[in-house]
């Protein structure tokens, strides 16, 4: 599955706060490995160069569950921020951690809780803090 990752995208304010988020947390932190892999593998860019059709922190995203056809839309936040709401998602999640980074028209698999993967298409992002000219949000 991992061969067919998209490639990911993050602005130097979320790299810079998730890697001190994430030097506060135990090694078994759940999600923190898989969080740590993706930020391995980002292109990082000035917040103000971050294109408008990239998945950031607190932006919120609209995609579609390709087997099912179902339509969903998610804030992406920071783990303090993720009050139980069904509309917000933890970047620690693995749908968020999934999302973060991705540009409208991507494709990729998640696990689900059945164990079968779903296919996953980022369909729009209707708010994105940079885009927003919110910088350091």
């Amino acid at each position: 599955m991992d061969n067919k990752k998209p490639a990911i995208t993050l602005s130097s304010l979320d790299m810079d706060r998730l890697e001190n988020l994430m030097e506060k947390l135990p090694s078994n932190f759940p999600g923190r490995s898989a969080l740590e892999a993706e930020l391995n593998r980002a292109d990082v860019l000035d917040p103000q160069e971050m294109p408008a059709n990239v998945v950031t922190m607190n932006s919120t995203v609209r995609f579609t569950l390709q087997e099912s056809d179902k339509t969903q839309t998610l804030t992406l936040v920071y783990p303090k921020e993720a009050d139980g709401s069904p509309d917000i998602v933890s970047v620690f999640a693995p749908v968020g951690t999934a999302l973060l980074g991705l540009r409208v028209g991507d494709v990729f698999e998640l696990p689900s809780p059945a164990g079968k993967p779903v296919t996953v298409k980022v369909d729009a992002i209707t708010y994105q803090p940079e885009n927003a000219g919110q910088l350091h949000r």
